[in-house]
C-alpha cells in the first residue's frame, strides 16, 4: 500500500512580527519558505488524486472497466503562480541547498504528472470509459504509473527538508511571539500547530507502512500537554480562537484511538489506514482554520 496523504504546512509570520519583539530580521529567509509552503499546499490536490485513483484501481494491471465503481481522479488544482514563486525562491536567498535541490526535482515531477492527471480527470468525469472500452483509461495508467512512484519520493524527500528547515523557523518565530505579547492567543496557535506537526511528522507517507512508536508516543505526548494548555487558555479567555477552538482536542483523540491502533499492530499503519487518512484531513483542515483563528481575539 502506498500512502499518497500529505502534510499541509503553516505559513510563517510576516517579518514584522519579529522585528516587534527585536529580533533580526529574517524577512528573506521567510518569504522562501513561505513560497515553498505555498506551493506544496497547493499541490497537496495532486496527491489526493492519486489516492483516489489507487482507491479503485489495481495499480499493477492498471483499470478494466469491470470495477465495482469507477471513481475517476480528482483535478488537480492550478498552481501556475506558485510554481512560479516556488521556483525563483530556488535560486534566492538564503541558499538551503537540500531543499532547494529537492524542491526544484519535485517542482519538475509535478510539471510531468498534474496535467496527466488532469486529463484523465476529465476523461472519466465524462465516461468516456464507456464508449472506447477503457482504452484511454489503460493509456493514462500507463503515464500515470511512468510518475507515480517518482512523484512520492520527490514529495516525501521535500516535505521532509521543508519540515526540517522550517521547524526552526516556526521556534524563533514562537519565541518571538513570546517576547513581545507573552503567551497570548497567537502564541497558543503557533505552539499547538508546532506541536501538532511533529506529531504528523513521525506518521508513514509514500511507500512507508511503520510507524516509530517511541517517536509518534513522545510526540503525541508534548501535543497533548499543548492542547492542555491551549484548553485552559481558551476558557480563561472565551471567544479567543473563533473556529479553531475545538479543532486541537479533537485531533489529539483521533490521534489517542490511532495509539492504540497503532501498539496492537506494532507499529503497522496499515492496519488503521483509514484512521490515518482522517487524521491527515483533520490536520490539514487545522492548518487552513489557524491562519485566521485569533482575527476575533480581544487578548
Amino acid at each position: 500500500m502506498r500512502f499518497f496523504v500529505c502534510l499541509a504546512f503553516t505559513m510563517v509570520l510576516a517579518p514584522a512580527a519579529w522585528a516587534q519583539s527585536g529580533e533580526e530580521d529574517h524577512g528573506a529567509a521567510v518569504e522562501k519558505m513561505n513560497a515553498y509552503v505555498g506551493f506544496m499546499n497547493r499541490a497537496i490536490r495532486a496527491s489526493d488524486s492519486l489516492s483516489r485513483y489507487e482507491s479503485w484501481v489495481n495499480m499493477k494491471k492498471g483499470p478494466t472497466g469491470k470495477e465495482r465503481i469507477i471513481y475517476g481522479l480528482y483535478a488537480p488544482y492550478d498552481v501556475r503562480t506558485e510554481i512560479a514563486k516556488a521556483e525563483e525562491a530556488t535560486g534566492a536567498e538564503p541558499k538551503m541547498p537540500d531543499l532547494d535541490a529537492a524542491m526544484t526535482r519535485f517542482i519538475a515531477v509535478y510539471k510531468e504528472l498534474a496535467p496527466v492527471l488532469e486529463k484523465a480527470s476529465k476523461y472519466y468525469d465524462r465516461s468516456d470509459y464507456k464508449s472506447d472500452k477503457m482504452q484511454g483509461g489503460k493509456e493514462f495508467h500507463a503515464q500515470i504509473i511512468k510518475f507515480a512512484d517518482e512523484f512520492s519520493t520527490a514529495r516525501t524527500e521535500a516535505d521532509t527538508l521543508l519540515a526540517k528547515e522550517k521547524r526552526q523557523i516556526d521556534l524563533r518565530e514562537l519565541a518571538a511571539l513570546e517576547k513581545a505579547d507573552g503567551k497570548k492567543s497567537r502564541w497558543q496557535v503557533r505552539n499547538i500547530m508546532i506541536k501538532a506537526q511533529a506529531v504528523m511528522e513521525t506518521l508513514p507517507s509514500g511507500n512507508e507502512t511503520k510507524v516509530d512508536l517511541g517517536a509518534y508516543d513522545a510526540s503525541l505526548k508534548d501535543y497533548a500537554e499543548a492542547v492542555k494548555v491551549f484548553d485552559d487558555y481558551a476558557t480563561e479567555h472565551p471567544g479567543s480562537f473563533h473556529v479553531f477552538e475545538s479543532s486541537p482536542g479533537t485531533l489529539l483523540s483521533k490521534l489517542r484511538d490511532f495509539q492504540e491502533k497503532l501498539q496492537k499492530a506494532k507499529g503497522d499503519a496499515r492496519k488503521a489506514a483509514n484512521d490515518l487518512e482522517w487524521i491527515y484531513n483533520d490536520y490539514n483542515m487545522m492548518v487552513s482554520t489557524s491562519q485566521s483563528a485569533t482575527t476575533f481575539s480581544n487578548d
